[in-house]
This record gives C-alpha cells, sequence and structure tokens, in this order.
C-alpha cells in the first residue's frame, strides 16, 4: 500500500500548487499525469511504453504515412538506431550554442507543438512492438487548445478549454541558463537538481509544449553545453531526413542521443536504444526504445 500511495503522490494529476477547477474536466497535462498512474497500477510489471507525449493509449501498429502532407520518413515497424557520419566532424556544444545566439533569422516563440514519435511496447508474453504517433497542439488566442493524434490507424482531436496555469511547462522559457534549469526542474516534477538524464527528460517536456525561437534554443543548448557526460559524435540524418549534430549520453543500460540543428541550434530529436540485451522482454543491444522528432 505504501508503494501505491506514492506512486499516487507523485503522479498527482492536480498538484497542490496548481489552479482548482472545481468539478470542472482536467486539463490536457493533468489527463496524461492520470493516465501514466492507472498504466502503472493496473500492470503486473509496467510496460516501457515510450513515446514523449501525448495520449497513453496507441492504437494498433500499421506501416503507412503519417496524416500530414509534409514529404517525410513513412513510420516502421522496427526502425534502426541512427548512425554517425564516419566522415563527419564533431561541433562541441559550446559552439553550436554561439551559434544559436547568432541565429536572430529563426522564427519567434510560439505555443504548441509538432513531434513524430516511434515507441516500443513492451510486455513479458508478446514481442516487442514499435508504435508510430504523430502529435499536433495548437493554442488558441483565448488560451484554449487543440491536441491533434495520429497512430498510422486512427485519428483524433480533442480541444480543450482555456488553461489560466502560469507554471511550467504552460509559462514561458526564460533567457538564461540557472533560470531554465529551475523552469525544467519545475516542469519534471523533480525535487533535486537535474542531472543529464534528467535535463534531457525537460527538454522533451518543453518542446512537447512550445516551438522555441532563437534566443529559447540558444539557452537550451548553452543548458546543455553544461550537462555532464554529454558528448559530440558527429553528424547523422534523422527519421526525417534532417542533417544533425548529434550528442551522446550513456546510461547504465541505455544510450541517449540529441540531435541539433548544426546551424540554429535547434533541438531536432531525441532517439533513446538499448546498449545492453533484456531476453525476458525480447530486447536486443541496439535496439530502439523510443525517438521523438520535432518540427515547425
Amino acid at each position: 500500500m505504501a508503494d501505491e500511495l506514492d506512486l499516487l503522490r507523485r503522479a498527482n494529476p492536480v498538484p497542490t500548487d496548481g489552479p482548482h477547477f472545481g468539478d470542472g474536466p482536467l486539463d490536457h497535462h493533468a489527463e496524461r499525469r492520470l493516465n501514466r498512474l492507472m498504466q502503472q497500477r493496473t500492470s503486473r510489471r509496467p510496460r516501457l511504453l515510450w513515446g514523449l507525449a501525448a495520449t497513453a493509449v496507441v492504437g494498433a501498429l500499421v506501416a503507412a504515412l503519417l496524416f500530414t502532407d509534409q514529404t517525410t520518413a513513412p513510420a516502421v515497424a522496427a526502425p534502426r538506431p541512427l548512425v554517425v557520419r564516419a566522415d563527419s566532424t564533431p561541433v562541441s556544444l559550446q559552439t553550436l550554442a554561439a551559434r544559436a545566439r547568432a541565429a536572430d533569422s529563426s522564427p519567434g516563440l510560439r505555443k504548441g507543438t509538432h513531434v513524430k514519435s516511434w515507441s516500443l511496447g513492451m510486455s513479458e508474453d508478446k514481442p516487442p512492438i514499435t508504435y508510430p504517433e504523430e502529435r499536433i497542439v495548437r493554442w488558441n488566442a483565448d488560451d484554449s487548445h487543440t491536441v491533434i493524434v495520429d497512430d498510422g490507424h486512427d485519428r483524433t482531436t480533442q480541444t480543450y478549454p482555456p488553461s489560466w496555469s502560469d507554471a511550467p511547462p504552460q509559462s514561458r522559457p526564460p533567457h538564461d541558463v540557472a533560470r531554465l534549469r529551475a523552469y525544467l526542474q519545475e516542469a519534471t516534477y523533480t525535487d533535486t537538481a537535474l542531472d543529464t538524464g534528467q535535463l534531457l527528460d525537460g527538454v522533451r517536456v518543453l518542446l512537447d509544449t512550445w516551438h522555441l525561437g532563437a534566443r529559447e534554443s540558444a539557452t537550451v543548448a548553452e543548458t546543455l553545453a553544461d550537462a555532464k557526460g554529454l558528448k559530440p559524435v558527429g553528424q547523422v540524418t534523422d527519421r526525417l531526413g534532417r542533417r544533425g549534430q548529434a550528442y551522446v549520453y550513456q546510461q547504465s543500460a541505455t544510450r541517449r542521443m540529441l540531435i541539433m540543428d548544426p546551424a540554429t541550434g535547434a533541438v531536432l530529436g531525441l532517439e533513446t536504444t538499448f546498449t545492453k540485451a533484456d531476453p525476458e522482454y525480447g530486447v536486443k543491444a541496439g535496439d530502439v526504445m523510443d525517438y521523438s522528432a520535432w518540427t515547425r
């Protein structure tokens, strides 16, 4: 019971410092946290369903083009990990941050997101399956917003009423490193200073809420430049055909790869791959756990 109560406290869909709406509906972020709680509570062992974002339940996998009219790669059943070009030269995050500061022509900050993700779903009695998803969040002048989700099989649209929350990640991201670290810590409900893995999680939460402008991208790049263990490895081509500089962070059984625009310093994507096999779940070293690509 103690473990369940602790889980409930951490997943609280309506934190004490958040706005209260009486008996009104939960907003999108509260609903996500409640869904995550229910997933963990009902599973004998938690399913590792890693997609960033949006809905907690993903429909059947199909190898089909995602619904936008952009020319992009189709979702695939088992994406291979991105490969660093052997002839490329790594670029330090400090250099990329300086480029980001000089990229004044980038679009300005805008609330909303457009993310395409591939997520590995695992269970004890079935082989791993990769689920594709595309999510678009559009905010309106009255602070209401619409979420469009497409999993390659079904497309759903949900409109949410205005939200008056001024807590991260709903509030505007700051333009200096110290304040951004504090912002990401609050946005990820982390009680202690962020380590590199948590910092990458915070960037993911930020990009699931905002289209960053030049100043915000530069601040993110400067913050990541101070992260321990995040190493430049060279150039990659991401799953949307974009060239980017890759930075790798090794954890106990996974490798996280951050892909950034070499000219503007904007974050293009995040990939997590297994570095160790897990026969119980049918996972091999090198399998992609999750991948997210943000577009405008």
